[in-house]
C-alpha cells in the first residue's frame, strides 16, 4: 500500500496535490484503455450525469443493444449475440459459465493454472491461483478442474517447446475429462494471454488444439478477454488475433475507457439461453457504463487507432527486449504483444525471484515516479508493462528510460 496520493490524471500521467508528476505504465489496473481523463469520454459522461444517471435496466434496453451492436461489429464473425447486464469481469465470467451450463445441461468447469477470472467466490474458485482461495476453503465448493498452463518458459513437463512437445499441457484436458471429472464437463474458460499469472502467451498451435479438444468433448469454450479485449493487444479481440474461435467472449476493464466499470458477454447465437432474471444486477446496463462503453468503442474503432497500437507495441517490445539483453542477469524473459508486456524477474540460478520483483516495483514508484504492477498480486515474479492505448512513442521511450535507470541501480 503506497502513501502517495493523486488528485489529477491526464493521459498516462498522474499528479499529486503538490503537482509531482508520475507515469502510470500499467493503465490503472489495466482498465484505462484511453488513459486518464480522455476529453471526449469525460465530456460524454458529464452530459449523461447532468441528464440522467440511473434508471432500471428495464428502460435502457435500446441503448444497451446499440452499444452491444457496436462491439459485435468487431467481434469474430461467428459471435453474433450478447449480454450487457454486468459491470465487472468477475460476474461476466460467472454469466458465461451460467450460459454454458444452461446450454448443455452440464456443470463442470475446466480452467488453467495461474489463471485469474475474478474475485467473487465462484470466480475465485475456478481461477488457477491457490492463494486466492486459501482463506475461503470451506466457503464454497465448485465442480471444476485446473490443468497446466501453456507456460513454455517454465514448462511443467520440462518439455523442449511446441510443437515438438506434442502440446502435453492440452492432453491434461483429456485426462481430467476421462479420469477426474464426473463426466459432466460443461465449459473451459481461458485467457488468451494469462495476464495476472505472468503475461503468459501460449505457443503457436495451442489454441487450434484447444478448439479441437472442446469440439471432441462437447465443451463450450470461453475466452476471458477482460484484460486482453478492446485493443490491449493491438487488435480489438485477442481471440481474433490468435484465431481461438471461442463460443463465448467476456469483456470488462478497458471497455469503460477511463475507469468506468463496464462489462459484456458475447456469444454464438445458439447460446442465447438466459432469461433476464437469471443474470442481472442493480447497476448492470447502467447509463454511465453504457455511455462510457459507447464512446470507448467509437474511439478505439477509428481508422488507424489499433494500427498505431500494433506498431507502437512493436517499438515497446523492442525496447523491452533490449533491456532484457542488457540486464539478463535479472530479466529472464520478455514477452508480450501490443501494449501488454511482462518482464520475468529471476535470480542468479534462473529461478523466480519474487522478492526482487516486488523491490523493483517499489523502487520504480519511490525513486523513478513510475507505476508498475507485478504478477499474482505480489506473489509472482513478472513485472507488467501495460500503458494506456493512447500512449505515444515519446511516452513509451520515457517509460523504458526510467526502467533502464531502475535496473541499473539493482
Amino acid at each position: 500500500m503506497s502513501n502517495v496520493t493523486f488528485t489529477k490524471g491526464s493521459g498516462i500521467r498522474l499528479y499529486t496535490p503538490t503537482q509531482e508528476e508520475y507515469i502510470d505504465a500499467v493503465s490503472g489496473t489495466f482498465n484505462l484503455a484511453l488513459g486518464y481523463s480522455y476529453p471526449e469520454l469525460v465530456d460524454a459522461l458529464k452530459t449523461q450525469v447532468e441528464d440522467l444517471i440511473h434508471v432500471s435496466s428495464s428502460f435502457t434496453g435500446q441503448l444497451a443493444q446499440d452499444v452491444l451492436d457496436s462491439i459485435l461489429e468487431h467481434a469474430p464473425e461467428h459471435i453474433t449475440d450478447g449480454w450487457m447486464r454486468d459491470i465487472i469481469g468477475s460476474t461476466a465470467n460467472e454469466g458465461a459459465v451460467k450460459i454454458a451450463n444452461k446450454y448443455n445441461g452440464k456443470n463442470e468447469v475446466i480452467s488453467l493454472s495461474l489463471s485469474h477470472h475474478g474475485q467473487t467466490l465462484f470466480a475465485t474458485s475456478i481461477s488457477g491461483n491457490a492463494f486466492r482461495r486459501k482463506s475461503f476453503s470451506n466457503t464454497m465448493v465448485t465442480q471444476n478442474g485446473i490443468v497446466p498452463a501453456p507456460y513454455c518458459y517454465r514448462c511443467p513437463y520440462a518439455a523442449k517447446g511446441a510443437p515438438a512437445c506434442g502440446y502435453l499441457c492440452t492432453e491434461a484436458i483429456y485426462d481430467y475429462a476421462q479420469y477426474a471429472s464426473a463426466g459432466n464437463v460443461s465449459c473451459m474458460i481461458m485467457e488468451p494471454i494469462l495476464g495476472n499469472g505472468g503475461n503468459i502467451i501460449p505457443p503457436e498451435g495451442y489454441f487450434e488444439r484447444i478448439r479441437k479438444i472442446c469440439d471432441e468433448l462437447d465443451i463450450v469454450l470461453i475466452a476471458d478477454e477482460v484484460q486482453t479485449g478492446i485493443g490491449r493487444t493491438g487488435y480489438m479481440f485477442a481471440s481474433a488475433h490468435f484465431d481461438i474461435q471461442p463460443d463465448i467472449i467476456t469483456l470488462a476493464k478497458g471497455l469503460g475507457g477511463i475507469g468506468i466499470p463496464a462489462a459484456a458477454i458475447l456469444y454464438r447465437a445458439e447460446l442465447a439461453v438466459l432469461e433476464k432474471f437469471e443474470h442481472s444486477y442493480t447497476s448492470g446496463g447502467n447509463l454511465l457504463s453504457l455511455t462510457a462503453s459507447q464512446k470507448t468503442m467509437e474511439v478505439v474503432s477509428r481508422d488507424g487507432f489499433l494500427e498505431t497500437v500494433r506498431e507502437n507495441g512493436k517499438v515497446l517490445g523492442s525496447l523491452l527486449q533490449q533491456l532484457g539483453e542488457k540486464y539478463g542477469h535479472v530479466i529472464g524473459d520478455v514477452r508480450g504483444v501490443g501494449y501488454m508486456w511482462g518482464l520475468e524477474i529471476v535470480d542468479k540460478e534462473g529461478a523466480p525471484d519474487v522478492k526482487l520483483t516486488n523491490r523493483i516495483i517499489d523502487l520504480a514508484l519511490e525513486d523513478h515516479r513510475l507505476i508498475l504492477r507485478g504478477s499474482r498480486y505480489g506473489f509472482g515474479n513478472v513485472v507488467k508493462v501495460r500503458p494506456a492505448l493512447t500512449a505515444t512513442l515519446d511516452d513509451i521511450a520515457e517509460i523504458c528510460e526510467r526502467l533502464d535507470k531502475l535496473f541499473s541501480q539493482l
